[in-house]
């Protein structure tokens, strides 16, 4: 009862005095805002989307059930299991060479065949609408087609003109506008090509080991409920243990397309957590602030024999009404973004419409604004509590009265580690995350004792003559002074700009400068073993310097590994790509050139043994994999389970012909394959390259022809537009920074005025206090910016060489661009600020010293 009547006065008292506005509390409330607001607003919107996802999973799939094969259709008995299910469309997808009547220009295409029955769900708009026959039926002496805007350009076309594909003229009779089931066929690098599977039959361009997906959507009869489909998918698993097809549901409809948005949200709400982080350093700036200018009442409660704990309770009830009010503000900001997002993706992800309210992701965030205002706010609450009512009549305030005690440094701890728990248990790579939130902390540490070390240089400089650079110094390292704020809050925001932006920075080197020069100029692609040569004499004449390599391929998918399915095994994040999807694979007598073993040995040019395997080094250890260990690999409908022999290691970067798996050569015995090949010319122009291109595409109509130097332009333009929304979700943290750093100014505004009047009554003239504090702000910005280099470049160093495996270059422009930011930042702000702090009389203020 006593403890319940304490805090219901404890409330009023603090209502009572909140009735004065919240004066020197909108930064504070600006911060929480800001990062509740983020976190909020990003998790709202995945999960629009993974609504969308799974809530029209039958539109964007196009179907209930998806089933796949690899260069190879479903047999008979297959076709028959699909047919009982229900509506049956079948389609094919592939790459291949679309080129002008007369062979002067040629291009990639994604070639997407498609039956009568397609789409089973949703609907395929085009422009003009027709109807299935009238689009796709042969008219004459073509079939029809339809194709993106994107397509007609590059080839200089307009509906109703016609290219060649393989062997078949096809007519261009429609612009197409939307595919219901685009989102889950994947990302292309070539516009779609879409046309009837009779009409790619004619084309002559499948050939056996042909790479091409042979796809069957199912439409399950009304009513089939989820139980339904994870019934089919075991009675797919038990009766065709060696089919090899890929199966994915309504429920699954873009698992490529939910991974990456839950990759990207992820990050995002670290960012936002960080923002909110460095909005904590504002909190406890304006508590303190807001503390320092109550003393006086705090030392009359104190008087009056209110006890500590009381004006602990009564200051903390208002710091949490006042954070309650930021973290309304940013729920208010976080629950629109759905809505927002609705409007402005919604012709590029499926985003439902009406957007939505997710109290789940709202809940996260306040919780994350709470939990931040009480880090930051417990301890200088706690120093005010324990500060006696005569030193509060005596001196100038709260500020500078060493470490509160124990218990509120212990509870403060406690949130935090609280805090940072949470941050990696709701994230769904957990690793990750735990680095993140390992990193923020141990910036902020180092942070922290750059501060001091910056205080602690400006105290131990000697005497200088110059008067606006000593009192710069002294401005530095007095009680009170702004520096700790200013590195820690500047510093986070720097730092996680200067990673992000070098991290970019090596990536786009990488690809338009590096590996351009170490690539292939060509990859040429389903080339049949009765042309391999012929192909070979081709490219020997049109480019003569050039160094061609070319081995067989095939492809197969990972279905067992030491004779467990790989679907009952849990697979660390970092090698879910070895098995997911198919992979290709290759035979070889000899090792690789570009590989180097690692471990174990090559097998005999004329090894007839059991089946063995070589298996790439790095990603054999993260799957767990020793030598001996046995691979399944599913091949045409086959399952072929092969000894590890040995380790190597492989040079992705290169882009040259590398495999996860290469076989020995008695594995694949008999196995129908096309063959890929490289070709590189360093000394070859332009010029050179289009009259390759065009030779190959007239000789070899159905070999696909893949100019590295294209797929790299698209991979450019990708990451850059990646890069752009990673910056400007990263500028949120900046946006805090800013804010504490006004909150900061804001907060030693008194401390300011009075040392102005004094110096002003003394002699300085302006000009030499506005010297002096520029000189401060450049400094301790300077001071920043070095460390956020540092700490940046490590950090990008670390995700560009360890986690990506590429080389890391410490960029000067990004070095120049960050310290100008810092110094634009802390100058300007500063100046600002101080700028009304010059213009005080100085009889006012000198009267209540």
């Amino acid at each position: 009862m006593r403890v319940a009547r304490t805090l219901r006065l404890a409330v009023r008292f603090s209502l009572r005095e909140m009735r004065g506005g919240l004066s020197g509390f909108f930064i504070f409330m600006a911060c929480i805002a800001l990062g509740v607001g983020a976190i909020g607003g990003v998790n709202s919107v995945a999960r629009a989307i993974g609504d969308a996802v799974e809530t029209q999973g039958q539109s964007l799939l196009a179907a209930d059930l998806r089933f796949e094969l690899n260069q190879r259709r479903a047999d008979d008995r297959e076709q028959a299991f699909l047919a009982s299910l229900g509506d049956v469309a079948e389609s094919a997808n592939m790459r291949s060479m679309a080129r002008l009547l007369d062979g002067s220009d040629q291009t990639l295409v994604e070639v997407k065949a498609v039956d009568a029955l397609y789409p089973l769900y949703g609907e395929l708009a085009t422009e003009p609408a027709l109807s299935h026959d009238a689009l796709f039926a042969k008219n004459g002496d073509a079939f029809g087609a339809a194709a993106p805007d994107l397509l007609f350009e590059r080839l200089g076309l307009k509906p109703g003109d016609r290219i060649m594909l393989g062997g078949e003229t096809i007519e261009l009779r429609a612009a197409l506008v939307s595919e219901p089931d685009a989102v889950s066929d994947g990302f292309g690098f070539a516009p779609r090509l879409l046309m009837s599977l009779d009409g790619l039959e004619a084309t002559g361009l499948i050939q056996p080991g042909s790479l091409v997906e042979h796809v069957y959507k199912i439409r399950l009869p009304a009513g089939a409920d989820e139980r339904a489909l994870v019934a089919i998918r075991e009675q797919a698993g038990k009766d065709f243990p060696d089919a090899g097809w890929s199966i994915r549901s309504r429920n699954n409809a873009a698992p490529s397309l939910s991974s990456n948005i839950e990759r990207f949200s992820q990050f995002l709400t670290l960012v936002g957590l960080t923002a909110l982080v460095v909005g904590g350093v504002g909190v406890a700036n304006a508590v303190r602030a807001y503390l320092d200018g109550k003393r006086s009442v705090i030392a009359t409660f104190k008087s009056l024999g209110a006890s500590g704990g009381f004006v602990f309770t009564v200051y903390l009830v208002q710091i949490g009404l006042i954070a309650g009010i930021g973290i309304v503000a940013g729920l208010a900001l976080g629950a629109l973004m759905p809505f927002a997002a609705s409007a402005v993706l919604a012709g590029v992800l499926p985003v439902p419409a009406t957007g939505g309210l997710y109290p789940g992701a709202l809940g996260i965030a306040a919780l994350f604004g709470l939990m931040i205002t009480l880090v930051f706010a417990i301890m200088p609450l706690g120093r005010a509590r324990d500060v006696p009512a005569t030193a509060l009549f005596r001196e100038m305030g709260v500020e500078g009265r060493g470490w509160p005690k124990p218990v509120y440094i212990a509870v403060s701890a406690g949130i935090a580690a609280a805090l940072a728990g949470l941050a990696i248990w709701f994230s769904d790579d957990r690793r990750m995350a735990a680095i993140f939130v390992g990193a923020t902390v141990c910036a902020f540490i180092i942070l922290r004792a750059v501060a001091l070390g910056i205080e602690w240089l400006a105290r131990r400089s000697p005497r200088i003559a110059s008067t606006p650079l000593r009192l710069a110094l002294g401005n530095i390292h007095r009680p009170g002074a702004l520096t700790p704020s200013v590195v820690l809050s500047l510093g986070l925001g720097l730092t996680l700009l200067a990673t992000l932006a070098l991290i970019d920075g090596n990536l786009r080197q990488q690809i338009t400068g590096n590996l351009p020069k170490v690539a292939p100029n060509f990859f040429f692609v389903d080339i049949q073993g009765t042309e391999v040569e012929d192909f070979a004499g081709l490219v020997a004449r049109e480019a003569p310097e050039g160094k061609l390599i070319r081995v067989p391929m095939l492809r197969g998918r990972i279905t067992a590994l030491n004779a467990v399915n790989v679907r009952d095994m849990t697979i660390p994040p970092e090698a879910g790509w070895v098995l997911r999807g198919d992979r290709g694979i290759t035979y070889a007598e000899n090792a690789p050139e570009n590989s180097t073993l690692t471990e174990g040995e090559w097998w005999a040019p004329d090894y007839q043994g059991e089946p063995l395997v070589s298996f790439a080094a790095e990603e054999g250890r993260e799957l767990g994999l020793e030598i001996g260990d046995t691979v399944t690999v599913n091949v045409l409908g086959r399952n072929i389970t092969a000894k590890i022999a040995n380790f190597r290691r492989v040079e992705w970067e290169s882009l040259a012909i590398n495999f996860v798996m290469v076989f020995s050569p008695n594995s694949f015995a008999g196995a129908p394959h096309a063959w890929l090949a490289t070709l590189t010319d360093a000394n070859a122009t332009p010029g050179d390259e289009s009259r390759l291109l065009n030779a190959v595409t007239r000789a070899f109509p159905t070999v696909t022809t893949v100019r590295v130097k294209d797929a790299l332009d698209v991979v450019n333009r990708l990451v850059g537009q990646l890069a752009t929304a990673i910056r400007a979700a990263a500028a949120v943290a900046l946006i805090a920074s800013v804010l504490v750093l006004s909150g900061a100014l804001a907060a030693g505004n008194r401390a300011r005025i009075h040392d102005a009047v004094v110096l002003k009554t003394l002699g300085a003239t302006r000009r030499t206090l506005i010297a002096a504090f520029s000189l401060e702000y450049l400094l301790i910005g300077l001071a920043t910016a070095v460390f956020a280099l540092l700490a940046g470049g490590l950090a990008a160093w670390f995700v560009v060489s360890q986690v990506m495996g590429l080389t890391s270059q410490f960029l000067p422009e990004v070095a120049l661009s960050t310290i100008v930011m810092a110094l634009v930042l802390t100058v300007g702000f500063g100046l600002v600020g101080t700028w009304r702090v010059l213009g005080h009389k100085a009889a006012p203020v000198l009267r209540n010293l």
